[in-house]
């Protein structure tokens, strides 16, 4: 007889976290974007590291060119 054993870490459970949090992040902020989709670009440019990660991806389109 096989036995499951619980996982440590539910990605499923983590990103509907992390929607939630985005969520009400957005409903909170709503008035101060004229879209959601500037609210999500703002928000990148918020951090760093997505700053950086995006990048990868423009400079990588940019050479397929």
């Amino acid at each position: 007889m096989a036995t499951t054993k619980k996982k440590a870490f539910d990605c499923v459970e983590f990103k509907r976290q992390a929607q939630a949090r985005i969520e009400a992040e957005w409903e909170r902020r709503r008035g101060e974007f004229a879209s959601y989709e500037d609210f999500l670009h703002a928000k990148v440019n918020e951090s760093e590291w997505q700053r950086a990660f995006w990048a990868k991806f423009r400079d990588t389109d940019r050479r397929a060119d």
